[in-house]
Protein backbone atom coordinates (compact mmCIF):
# COMPACT_ATOMS: atom_id res chain seq x y z
CA UNK A 1 0.00 0.00 0.00
CA UNK A 2 2.95 2.38 0.97
CA UNK A 3 4.54 1.94 -2.60
CA UNK A 4 1.27 2.76 -4.31
CA UNK A 5 1.28 6.90 -5.13
CA UNK A 6 -1.39 8.74 -3.18
CA UNK A 7 -2.62 9.59 -6.54
CA UNK A 8 -3.41 6.55 -7.78
CA UNK A 9 -4.48 5.13 -4.50
CA UNK A 10 -7.13 7.66 -4.81
CA UNK A 11 -8.24 6.54 -7.61
CA UNK A 12 -8.69 2.77 -6.98
CA UNK A 13 -10.57 3.10 -3.70
CA UNK A 14 -13.26 4.72 -6.11
CA UNK A 15 -15.74 2.03 -6.90
CA UNK A 16 -17.40 2.39 -10.40
CA UNK A 17 -20.83 3.13 -8.76
CA UNK A 18 -18.94 6.02 -6.68
CA UNK A 19 -17.07 7.08 -10.01
CA UNK A 20 -20.36 7.65 -11.66
CA UNK A 21 -22.53 8.72 -8.70
CA UNK A 22 -19.81 11.53 -8.31
CA UNK A 23 -19.35 12.33 -11.02
CA UNK A 24 -22.39 12.39 -13.11
CA UNK A 25 -23.15 16.25 -13.10
CA UNK A 26 -19.43 16.96 -13.61
CA UNK A 27 -19.29 14.89 -16.69
CA UNK A 28 -22.47 16.28 -17.75
CA UNK A 29 -21.12 19.49 -17.76
CA UNK A 30 -17.92 18.93 -19.30
CA UNK A 31 -19.35 17.46 -22.52
CA UNK A 32 -21.95 20.57 -22.31
CA UNK A 33 -19.03 22.95 -21.91
CA UNK A 34 -17.24 20.85 -25.29
CA UNK A 35 -20.07 20.95 -27.41
CA UNK A 36 -20.81 25.09 -26.69
CA UNK A 37 -17.29 25.62 -26.32
CA UNK A 38 -17.12 26.93 -23.32
CA UNK A 39 -14.27 27.67 -20.80
CA UNK A 40 -15.43 25.77 -17.28
CA UNK A 41 -12.81 27.95 -16.06
CA UNK A 42 -14.37 30.95 -17.27
CA UNK A 43 -16.89 31.78 -14.33
CA UNK A 44 -14.17 32.06 -11.90
CA UNK A 45 -13.32 35.43 -13.05
CA UNK A 46 -16.42 36.62 -14.26
CA UNK A 47 -18.22 36.01 -17.45
CA UNK A 48 -16.74 37.24 -20.70
CA UNK A 49 -19.18 39.90 -21.98
CA UNK A 50 -20.16 41.43 -18.44
CA UNK A 51 -21.16 43.75 -17.11
CA UNK A 52 -23.50 43.79 -19.74
CA UNK A 53 -23.33 47.70 -19.69
CA UNK A 54 -21.19 49.91 -17.51
CA UNK A 55 -22.80 49.80 -13.43
CA UNK A 56 -23.65 52.51 -11.76
CA UNK A 57 -22.64 50.57 -8.27
CA UNK A 58 -19.90 48.44 -7.63
CA UNK A 59 -21.23 46.95 -4.44
CA UNK A 60 -24.56 45.96 -2.86
CA UNK A 61 -25.37 46.00 0.90
CA UNK A 62 -28.60 44.41 1.49
CA UNK A 63 -30.04 45.07 5.35
CA UNK A 64 -32.57 42.56 5.13
CA UNK A 65 -35.15 42.77 8.15
CA UNK A 66 -35.96 39.29 8.75
CA UNK A 67 -39.33 38.58 9.68
CA UNK A 68 -41.31 41.47 8.13
CA UNK A 69 -41.32 44.83 9.54
CA UNK A 70 -44.19 46.77 10.16
CA UNK A 71 -44.48 49.26 6.89
CA UNK A 72 -47.54 50.99 8.83
CA UNK A 73 -45.57 51.77 11.84
CA UNK A 74 -41.97 53.06 10.54
CA UNK A 75 -42.21 53.91 6.94
CA UNK A 76 -45.81 54.73 5.36
CA UNK A 77 -48.47 57.25 7.31
CA UNK A 78 -51.81 56.78 7.74
CA UNK A 79 -53.42 58.96 9.78
CA UNK A 80 -57.17 57.91 8.64
CA UNK A 81 -56.44 54.90 10.71
CA UNK A 82 -57.06 57.28 13.94
CA UNK A 83 -60.42 57.76 13.41
CA UNK A 84 -61.13 54.19 12.16
CA UNK A 85 -59.42 52.38 15.20
CA UNK A 86 -61.76 49.27 16.39
CA UNK A 87 -63.65 49.33 13.13
CA UNK A 88 -63.88 46.30 10.95
CA UNK A 89 -61.93 46.34 8.11
CA UNK A 90 -64.34 47.10 4.97
CA UNK A 91 -64.67 43.99 2.58
CA UNK A 92 -64.16 45.59 -0.57
CA UNK A 93 -60.61 46.83 0.62
CA UNK A 94 -59.31 42.88 1.73
CA UNK A 95 -61.31 41.92 -1.67
CA UNK A 96 -61.21 38.49 -0.81
CA UNK A 97 -57.06 38.57 -0.73
CA UNK A 98 -55.53 34.97 1.46
CA UNK A 99 -55.03 35.62 5.14
CA UNK A 100 -52.75 33.42 7.57
CA UNK A 101 -54.32 31.05 9.52
CA UNK A 102 -53.39 32.92 12.81
CA UNK A 103 -55.87 35.75 11.60
CA UNK A 104 -58.63 34.03 9.04
CA UNK A 105 -61.04 33.26 12.23
CA UNK A 106 -59.83 35.47 14.96
CA UNK A 107 -63.43 36.16 16.89
CA UNK A 108 -62.31 39.45 16.47
CA UNK A 109 -62.49 39.71 12.97
CA UNK A 110 -59.90 42.62 11.57
CA UNK A 111 -59.98 45.26 13.53
CA UNK A 112 -58.09 48.29 12.41
CA UNK A 113 -55.07 49.31 14.68
CA UNK A 114 -53.50 53.01 13.80
CA UNK A 115 -49.73 53.31 14.45
CA UNK A 116 -49.20 54.59 17.96
CA UNK A 117 -46.53 56.70 16.65
CA UNK A 118 -45.86 59.98 15.40
CA UNK A 119 -44.53 60.63 12.07
CA UNK A 120 -42.52 63.86 10.92
CA UNK A 121 -42.49 64.61 7.26
CA UNK A 122 -38.53 65.67 6.68
CA UNK A 123 -38.45 70.00 5.64
CA UNK A 124 -35.45 69.35 4.10
CA UNK A 125 -37.13 66.79 1.38
CA UNK A 126 -39.42 68.18 -1.37
CA UNK A 127 -41.01 64.72 -1.96
CA UNK A 128 -42.04 63.94 1.12
CA UNK A 129 -40.59 61.11 2.94
CA UNK A 130 -42.22 60.26 6.35
CA UNK A 131 -40.48 58.64 9.01
CA UNK A 132 -41.75 57.23 12.32
CA UNK A 133 -40.90 58.61 15.89
CA UNK A 134 -38.92 54.55 16.21
CA UNK A 135 -36.19 56.05 13.71
CA UNK A 136 -34.98 59.34 14.45
CA UNK A 137 -31.67 58.82 13.50
CA UNK A 138 -32.69 57.26 9.61
CA UNK A 139 -34.80 60.80 9.18
CA UNK A 140 -31.68 62.11 9.52
CA UNK A 141 -30.33 60.82 6.45
CA UNK A 142 -34.16 60.62 4.33
CA UNK A 143 -32.56 63.15 1.73
CA UNK A 144 -30.17 60.35 0.34
CA UNK A 145 -33.46 57.49 0.19
CA UNK A 146 -35.44 56.23 -2.81
CA UNK A 147 -38.59 55.02 -0.21
CA UNK A 148 -40.55 52.75 -2.21
CA UNK A 149 -43.92 51.87 -0.90
CA UNK A 150 -45.58 49.19 -3.47
CA UNK A 151 -43.24 46.29 -2.73
CA UNK A 152 -45.30 43.41 -3.10
CA UNK A 153 -44.50 39.74 -3.98
CA UNK A 154 -47.53 36.79 -3.46
CA UNK A 155 -45.83 34.61 -0.57
CA UNK A 156 -47.64 34.90 2.74
CA UNK A 157 -45.70 32.72 5.29
CA UNK A 158 -41.49 33.43 6.04
CA UNK A 159 -39.34 30.56 5.27
CA UNK A 160 -41.09 31.07 0.89
CA UNK A 161 -41.19 34.65 1.34
CA UNK A 162 -37.39 34.98 2.54
CA UNK A 163 -36.48 32.44 0.22
CA UNK A 164 -38.23 34.01 -2.71
CA UNK A 165 -36.89 37.59 -2.61
CA UNK A 166 -33.41 35.91 -2.12
CA UNK A 167 -33.25 33.69 -5.21
CA UNK A 168 -36.38 34.82 -6.89
CA UNK A 169 -37.70 31.50 -6.35
CA UNK A 170 -40.29 30.12 -2.89
CA UNK A 171 -38.80 26.55 -3.18
CA UNK A 172 -35.20 25.89 -2.38
CA UNK A 173 -32.38 24.98 -4.77
CA UNK A 174 -31.91 28.60 -6.52
CA UNK A 175 -28.63 30.27 -6.50
CA UNK A 176 -28.98 33.41 -4.12
CA UNK A 177 -28.70 37.09 -5.80
CA UNK A 178 -25.62 37.26 -3.87
CA UNK A 179 -24.51 33.50 -5.87
CA UNK A 180 -25.48 35.66 -9.30
CA UNK A 181 -23.45 38.27 -8.65
CA UNK A 182 -20.20 36.42 -7.86
CA UNK A 183 -20.92 34.11 -11.00
CA UNK A 184 -21.43 37.12 -13.64
CA UNK A 185 -18.84 39.59 -12.15
CA UNK A 186 -15.81 37.41 -10.16
CA UNK A 187 -14.26 39.06 -7.79
CA UNK A 188 -12.43 42.61 -7.42
CA UNK A 189 -10.81 40.91 -4.40
CA UNK A 190 -9.04 38.29 -4.37
CA UNK A 191 -8.22 37.85 -0.90
CA UNK A 192 -11.97 38.25 0.51
CA UNK A 193 -15.12 36.19 -0.62
CA UNK A 194 -17.36 37.69 -3.35
CA UNK A 195 -19.80 37.66 -1.23
CA UNK A 196 -20.58 37.91 2.56
CA UNK A 197 -22.78 37.60 4.90
CA UNK A 198 -23.72 38.62 9.05
CA UNK A 199 -26.17 37.54 11.02
CA UNK A 200 -26.57 40.92 13.37
CA UNK A 201 -27.52 40.45 17.28
CA UNK A 202 -30.93 41.00 18.29
CA UNK A 203 -33.63 40.50 21.21
CA UNK A 204 -35.95 38.77 19.29
CA UNK A 205 -34.39 35.72 16.91
CA UNK A 206 -37.26 34.09 16.07
CA UNK A 207 -36.85 32.53 12.89
CA UNK A 208 -34.15 30.53 11.88
CA UNK A 209 -32.08 31.43 9.01
CA UNK A 210 -30.91 28.72 6.55
CA UNK A 211 -27.30 29.10 4.32
CA UNK A 212 -29.46 28.31 1.67
CA UNK A 213 -30.63 31.71 1.35
CA UNK A 214 -26.95 32.96 0.69
CA UNK A 215 -26.12 29.37 -1.23
CA UNK A 216 -24.98 28.93 -4.56
CA UNK A 217 -27.96 26.76 -5.88
CA UNK A 218 -26.63 24.77 -9.08
CA UNK A 219 -23.84 27.31 -9.53
CA UNK A 220 -20.43 25.71 -8.55
CA UNK A 221 -20.32 26.12 -4.73
CA UNK A 222 -17.24 28.76 -4.78
CA UNK A 223 -20.44 31.33 -5.40
CA UNK A 224 -22.07 30.58 -2.10
CA UNK A 225 -22.15 33.28 0.63
CA UNK A 226 -19.31 33.43 3.47
CA UNK A 227 -20.54 33.66 6.71
CA UNK A 228 -18.56 36.01 9.26
CA UNK A 229 -19.16 35.35 13.38
CA UNK A 230 -19.24 37.53 15.89
CA UNK A 231 -17.68 34.81 18.27
CA UNK A 232 -13.89 32.80 18.03
CA UNK A 233 -12.88 32.80 14.30
CA UNK A 234 -14.89 35.44 12.20
CA UNK A 235 -14.97 33.00 9.86
CA UNK A 236 -15.16 29.15 10.55
CA UNK A 237 -11.77 27.51 10.85
CA UNK A 238 -10.17 30.41 9.85
CA UNK A 239 -7.27 29.56 12.74
CA UNK A 240 -4.42 27.18 12.02
CA UNK A 241 -5.11 23.94 14.43
CA UNK A 242 -3.02 24.11 17.31
CA UNK A 243 0.91 22.98 16.32
CA UNK A 244 0.25 23.37 12.55
CA UNK A 245 1.95 26.57 11.57
CA UNK A 246 1.39 28.69 8.19
CA UNK A 247 3.85 26.92 6.36
CA UNK A 248 2.89 23.77 7.67
CA UNK A 249 -0.63 24.96 5.87
CA UNK A 250 1.07 26.03 3.09
CA UNK A 251 2.20 22.33 2.61
CA UNK A 252 -1.12 20.31 3.07
CA UNK A 253 -3.13 22.98 0.71
CA UNK A 254 0.03 22.42 -2.17
CA UNK A 255 -0.34 18.57 -1.92
CA UNK A 256 -4.36 18.69 -1.53
CA UNK A 257 -4.32 20.88 -4.58
CA UNK A 258 -2.88 18.32 -6.61
CA UNK A 259 -4.82 15.82 -5.61
CA UNK A 260 -7.80 17.44 -6.65
CA UNK A 261 -6.30 18.80 -10.02
CA UNK A 262 -5.35 15.80 -10.39
CA UNK A 263 -8.95 14.50 -9.99
CA UNK A 264 -10.41 17.39 -12.24
CA UNK A 265 -8.37 16.40 -15.27
CA UNK A 266 -9.53 12.88 -15.09
CA UNK A 267 -13.02 13.71 -14.45
CA UNK A 268 -13.83 17.09 -15.42
CA UNK A 269 -15.76 17.54 -12.35
CA UNK A 270 -16.20 21.90 -12.24
CA UNK A 271 -16.95 21.32 -8.28
CA UNK A 272 -13.43 19.85 -7.79
CA UNK A 273 -11.90 23.51 -9.50
CA UNK A 274 -14.15 24.93 -6.75
CA UNK A 275 -13.15 23.44 -4.18
CA UNK A 276 -9.11 23.87 -4.86
CA UNK A 277 -10.47 27.71 -5.08
CA UNK A 278 -11.96 27.55 -1.56
CA UNK A 279 -9.11 26.24 0.11
CA UNK A 280 -7.04 28.52 -1.64
CA UNK A 281 -9.25 31.50 -0.62
CA UNK A 282 -9.59 30.37 2.84
CA UNK A 283 -5.55 30.13 3.20
CA UNK A 284 -5.49 33.93 1.88
CA UNK A 285 -8.50 34.81 4.09
CA UNK A 286 -6.15 34.12 7.38
CA UNK A 287 -4.61 37.36 6.65
CA UNK A 288 -7.58 39.77 5.18
CA UNK A 289 -10.29 38.79 7.55
CA UNK A 290 -8.67 39.54 10.95
CA UNK A 291 -7.13 42.94 9.44
CA UNK A 292 -10.92 43.35 8.37
CA UNK A 293 -12.16 43.43 11.48
CA UNK A 294 -10.19 45.20 13.56
CA UNK A 295 -11.32 49.07 13.68
CA UNK A 296 -8.53 50.56 15.52
CA UNK A 297 -7.51 52.11 12.36
CA UNK A 298 -11.05 53.94 12.24
CA UNK A 299 -11.26 57.73 13.95
CA UNK A 300 -13.05 57.98 16.99
CA UNK A 301 -15.53 60.11 14.95
CA UNK A 302 -16.66 57.48 12.92
CA UNK A 303 -16.58 55.21 15.68
CA UNK A 304 -18.95 57.53 17.67
CA UNK A 305 -21.56 58.32 14.75
CA UNK A 306 -21.97 54.00 14.84
CA UNK A 307 -22.47 53.98 18.64
CA UNK A 308 -21.35 52.24 21.64
CA UNK A 309 -22.92 49.22 19.75
CA UNK A 310 -20.28 49.43 17.01
CA UNK A 311 -17.05 48.35 19.86
CA UNK A 312 -19.54 44.99 20.30
CA UNK A 313 -18.27 42.26 17.62
CA UNK A 314 -22.09 41.25 16.11
CA UNK A 315 -24.46 43.99 16.68
CA UNK A 316 -26.27 45.56 14.05
CA UNK A 317 -23.55 48.41 14.48
CA UNK A 318 -20.40 46.65 14.19
CA UNK A 319 -21.78 44.63 11.15
CA UNK A 320 -22.81 47.53 9.57
CA UNK A 321 -19.00 49.30 9.57
CA UNK A 322 -17.50 46.20 8.79
CA UNK A 323 -20.24 46.07 5.41
CA UNK A 324 -18.32 49.41 4.63
CA UNK A 325 -14.99 48.69 5.40
CA UNK A 326 -16.24 44.81 3.03
CA UNK A 327 -17.35 47.27 0.12
CA UNK A 328 -13.90 49.39 0.39
CA UNK A 329 -12.41 46.29 -0.21
CA UNK A 330 -14.01 45.48 -3.24
CA UNK A 331 -16.44 43.01 -2.07
CA UNK A 332 -19.65 42.79 -4.17
CA UNK A 333 -22.21 41.63 -2.18
CA UNK A 334 -22.58 41.79 1.71
CA UNK A 335 -25.66 41.37 3.29
CA UNK A 336 -26.83 41.96 6.69
CA UNK A 337 -29.76 39.86 8.39
CA UNK A 338 -31.26 41.54 11.27
CA UNK A 339 -34.18 38.97 12.60
CA UNK A 340 -36.97 39.53 15.07
CA UNK A 341 -39.49 41.75 13.04
CA UNK A 342 -42.49 39.02 13.21
CA UNK A 343 -44.23 41.24 15.87
CA UNK A 344 -47.89 39.09 15.67
CA UNK A 345 -48.68 40.41 19.16
CA UNK A 346 -46.37 42.87 21.26
CA UNK A 347 -45.51 45.25 18.48
CA UNK A 348 -45.15 48.28 20.24
CA UNK A 349 -42.60 46.32 22.60
CA UNK A 350 -40.51 44.31 19.80
CA UNK A 351 -40.58 47.17 17.37
CA UNK A 352 -39.32 49.38 19.45
CA UNK A 353 -36.38 47.28 20.56
CA UNK A 354 -35.79 46.58 16.69
CA UNK A 355 -35.82 49.90 15.52
CA UNK A 356 -33.57 50.77 18.56
CA UNK A 357 -30.85 47.74 17.55
CA UNK A 358 -30.73 49.35 13.60
CA UNK A 359 -31.52 52.80 13.76
CA UNK A 360 -28.44 54.63 14.36
CA UNK A 361 -26.11 51.94 12.43
CA UNK A 362 -28.30 52.10 9.68
CA UNK A 363 -27.79 56.65 9.19
CA UNK A 364 -23.90 56.05 10.35
CA UNK A 365 -23.85 53.55 7.11
CA UNK A 366 -25.10 56.20 4.73
CA UNK A 367 -23.57 58.87 6.26
CA UNK A 368 -20.04 57.43 6.35
CA UNK A 369 -20.20 56.07 2.70
CA UNK A 370 -20.51 59.73 1.85
CA UNK A 371 -18.08 60.75 3.43
CA UNK A 372 -15.91 58.09 2.17
CA UNK A 373 -17.07 59.16 -1.67
CA UNK A 374 -18.77 55.62 -1.75
CA UNK A 375 -22.49 56.37 -1.74
CA UNK A 376 -22.88 57.55 -5.48
CA UNK A 377 -20.97 53.36 -6.29
CA UNK A 378 -22.18 51.58 -3.40
CA UNK A 379 -25.96 50.29 -3.52
CA UNK A 380 -27.72 49.82 0.09
CA UNK A 381 -31.03 48.28 0.23
CA UNK A 382 -33.38 48.04 3.00
CA UNK A 383 -36.64 45.96 3.55
CA UNK A 384 -37.77 42.66 4.70
CA UNK A 385 -39.42 39.40 3.23
CA UNK A 386 -43.04 41.00 3.62
CA UNK A 387 -44.96 44.05 5.68
CA UNK A 388 -47.44 43.68 8.27
CA UNK A 389 -51.32 44.33 8.38
CA UNK A 390 -53.48 47.73 9.08
CA UNK A 391 -55.47 45.21 11.33
CA UNK A 392 -54.81 43.84 14.64
CA UNK A 393 -54.20 40.13 15.47
CA UNK A 394 -54.77 39.52 19.23
CA UNK A 395 -55.70 41.90 21.57
CA UNK A 396 -56.15 45.40 20.36
CA UNK A 397 -55.51 48.67 22.64
CA UNK A 398 -53.66 52.07 21.78
CA UNK A 399 -51.01 50.95 23.44
CA UNK A 400 -50.53 47.92 22.17
CA UNK A 401 -51.47 45.40 19.30
CA UNK A 402 -49.64 42.72 17.11
CA UNK A 403 -50.15 42.80 12.86
CA UNK A 404 -50.32 39.81 10.92
CA UNK A 405 -48.18 38.92 7.53
CA UNK A 406 -49.24 40.99 4.70
CA UNK A 407 -47.61 40.47 1.42
CA UNK A 408 -49.67 42.69 -0.78
CA UNK A 409 -47.72 46.16 -0.29
CA UNK A 410 -44.78 47.01 1.94
CA UNK A 411 -42.03 49.35 1.82
CA UNK A 412 -38.38 49.04 1.28
CA UNK A 413 -35.99 52.10 0.31
CA UNK A 414 -32.68 52.00 -1.67
CA UNK A 415 -29.83 54.77 -1.54
CA UNK A 416 -26.59 55.27 -3.79
CA UNK A 417 -25.49 53.70 -6.03
CA UNK A 418 -27.53 55.09 -9.20
CA UNK A 419 -30.48 55.54 -7.47
CA UNK A 420 -32.50 58.91 -6.84
CA UNK A 421 -31.93 60.16 -3.73
CA UNK A 422 -34.80 62.08 -1.56
CA UNK A 423 -37.93 60.67 -3.72
CA UNK A 424 -40.71 58.47 -3.05
CA UNK A 425 -42.21 55.50 -5.23
CA UNK A 426 -45.45 54.14 -5.41
CA UNK A 427 -48.04 54.61 -3.06
CA UNK A 428 -50.55 52.67 -0.86
CA UNK A 429 -53.96 53.27 -0.34
CA UNK A 430 -55.37 54.97 3.09
CA UNK A 431 -55.60 51.72 5.36
CA UNK A 432 -52.23 50.74 3.70
CA UNK A 433 -53.23 47.86 2.79
CA UNK A 434 -53.90 47.63 -1.41
CA UNK A 435 -51.28 49.13 -3.77
CA UNK A 436 -53.11 51.97 -5.24
CA UNK A 437 -53.10 54.71 -7.78
CA UNK A 438 -52.72 58.31 -7.38
CA UNK A 439 -56.39 58.74 -6.92
CA UNK A 440 -56.29 55.90 -4.34
CA UNK A 441 -57.97 53.53 -6.04
CA UNK A 442 -56.65 50.18 -5.40
CA UNK A 443 -54.01 48.40 -8.01
CA UNK A 444 -53.77 44.54 -8.73
CA UNK A 445 -50.58 44.81 -10.17
CA UNK A 446 -48.85 41.58 -11.21
CA UNK A 447 -45.02 40.07 -11.49
CA UNK A 448 -45.23 39.32 -15.57
CA UNK A 449 -43.13 42.21 -16.73
CA UNK A 450 -45.33 42.28 -19.53
CA UNK A 451 -48.05 43.18 -17.49
CA UNK A 452 -46.06 45.24 -15.34
CA UNK A 453 -47.85 48.05 -13.35
CA UNK A 454 -46.20 51.72 -13.19
CA UNK A 455 -45.28 52.40 -9.67
CA UNK A 456 -45.68 48.93 -8.12
CA UNK A 457 -42.71 47.05 -7.37
CA UNK A 458 -42.31 43.25 -7.62
CA UNK A 459 -39.72 41.70 -6.11
CA UNK A 460 -38.54 40.61 -9.22
CA UNK A 461 -38.07 43.93 -10.35
CA UNK A 462 -36.40 44.88 -6.85
CA UNK A 463 -33.62 42.51 -8.27
CA UNK A 464 -33.71 43.46 -11.97
CA UNK A 465 -33.31 46.91 -10.78
CA UNK A 466 -30.16 45.63 -8.42
CA UNK A 467 -28.92 43.83 -11.27
CA UNK A 468 -29.19 46.36 -13.47
CA UNK A 469 -27.20 49.36 -11.57
CA UNK A 470 -24.24 46.22 -11.14
CA UNK A 471 -23.86 46.62 -14.86
CA UNK A 472 -26.09 43.37 -15.68
CA UNK A 473 -29.13 43.13 -17.90
CA UNK A 474 -31.45 40.50 -15.78
CA UNK A 475 -32.42 38.85 -18.66
CA UNK A 476 -29.06 37.73 -20.15
CA UNK A 477 -27.60 36.12 -16.39
CA UNK A 478 -28.39 32.88 -16.84
CA UNK A 479 -27.77 29.58 -16.02
CA UNK A 480 -28.60 26.39 -17.90
CA UNK A 481 -29.52 23.49 -15.75
CA UNK A 482 -31.65 20.29 -16.48
CA UNK A 483 -32.71 21.75 -20.00
CA UNK A 484 -33.47 25.11 -19.26
CA UNK A 485 -31.86 28.38 -18.70
CA UNK A 486 -32.60 29.95 -15.54
CA UNK A 487 -31.90 33.43 -13.90
CA UNK A 488 -32.80 35.01 -10.79
CA UNK A 489 -35.71 36.75 -12.02
CA UNK A 490 -37.20 33.67 -13.20
CA UNK A 491 -39.22 34.56 -16.36
CA UNK A 492 -40.34 38.30 -14.76
CA UNK A 493 -38.54 41.31 -13.42
CA UNK A 494 -38.92 45.12 -14.81
CA UNK A 495 -36.21 47.25 -14.09
CA UNK A 496 -37.83 50.61 -12.29
CA UNK A 497 -35.99 53.36 -14.51
CA UNK A 498 -38.18 56.15 -12.80
CA UNK A 499 -35.88 56.04 -9.64
CA UNK A 500 -32.72 55.71 -11.28
CA UNK A 501 -30.25 58.61 -12.17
Amino acid sequence: MNSVNPLRENELMMTRRHLFGKTALGLGTAAMAGLMGTDLKAEQGGLDGLPHHQPKAKSVIYLFMSGGPSHIDLWDYKPKLNDLFGEQLPDEIRDGQRVTGMTANQKSGFPLAPSRYKFTRQDNNADGIWTSELLPHTATVAKELCVVYSTFTEAINHDPAITYIQTGAQTPGRPSLGAWLSYGLGTANENLPHYVVMHARTNHPEQSLFNRLWGPGFLSSDHQGILMRSQGDPVLFLSNPTGVSRTDRRAQLDALAAINQQQADQFGDPEVLSRIKQHEMAYRMQSSVPELVDFSDETAATLEMYGEDVKTPGTFAASCLTARRLAQRGVRNIQIFHRGWDAHGNLTGEHASQAKDIDQATAALIKDLKQQGMLDETLVVWGGEFGRTPYCQGNLTRENYGRDHHPRCFTTWMAGGGVKPGITYGRTDDYGYNIADSDGNPLQPQPDKDSWTPGTMHIHDLNATILHLMGIDHTKLTYRYQGRDFRLTDVHGHVLSDILV
